[in-house]
């Protein structure tokens, strides 16, 4: 497994933009796919982005959030854009074997702590 830290959540207004970081340990970085969860209070995990042979994004955030990787860095990043009161939740970031699903939290191996971005109306 690999160890993951996110890092970049905070207070924002609506409207405004927050990038995310994703912190991956270890050497074998580049052959895990990334993803990005996120959960509200009271709330299931959903599915944000991931990033594996191609790109996914939820419905909800596609347009507004692009998820990246440095392979070199060992890092993902999500950048925010746009950011609506909706998207406020603790976001989370998840590692898992290439292929099979990209959507499903079960999918994944290895989580981070979880970042709190919180977006004010």
């Amino acid at each position: 497994q690999v160890q993951l830290v996110e890092s970049g959540g905070g207070l924002v207004q609506a409207g405004g933009s927050l990038r995310l970081l994703c912190a991956a340990s270890g050497r074998t970085f580049s052959s895990y796919a990334m993803g990005w969860f996120r959960q509200a209070p009271g709330k299931e995990r959903d599915f944000v982005a991931a990033i594996g042979g191609r790109i996914y994004y939820s419905d909800s955030v596609k347009g507004r959030f692009t998820i990246s990787r440095d392979n070199a860095k060992n890092t993902v990043y999500l950048q925010m854009s746009s950011l609506k009161p909706e998207d406020t939740a603790v976001y989370y970031c998840a590692a898992k074997a290439w292929g099979g699903s990209y959507y499903t939290a079960p999918s994944y191996d290895s989580w981070g702590q979880g970042t709190q971005v919180t977006v004010s109306s």
